[in-house]
């Protein structure tokens, strides 16, 4: 079992910057990739970005357009999404999320991920 918990979601207002993390906690040791997924209001949940825990490789959704910056500390079981240049189109629950199973794709769909946190809002005011 893993256990997620994110924090650092807020009301912030448009052009701000924002950092999310999530602590990982229990069989750290099995997981492969932590990723991040949002989902707003009315809408089906998206990925964000992910990160592969042994090697550090990232991978984006198109929208983050390099305004996000995904990263772990593997000493802390935690992994971070730094986010700028925020539109209220960013406005959603932004759920972290762990894979424990291996897979060759990029770790971008819900089903790879075993575990999830419960979410932190992110709300982004024009």
């Amino acid at each position: 079992q893993v256990y997620l918990v994110e924090s650092g979601g807020g009301l912030v207002q448009a052009g701000d910057s924002l950092r999310l993390s999530c602590a990982a906690s229990g069989r750290t040791f099995t997981m492969y990739a932590m990723g991040w997924f949002r989902q707003a209001p009315g809408k089906e949940r998206e990925f964000v970005a992910v990160v592969k825990w042994s090697g550090g490789r990232t991978y984006y959704a198109d929208f983050v357009k390099g305004r996000f910056t995904i990263s772990r500390d593997n000493a802390k079981n935690t992994m971070y999404l730094q986010m700028k240049t925020l539109n209220p189109e960013d406005t959603a629950v932004y759920y972290c999320a762990a894979g424990t199973k291996y897979y060759s794709t990029t770790y971008s769909r819900p089903y790879e991920y075993d575990y999830w946190g419960q979410g932190t809002q992110v709300t982004v005011s024009s």
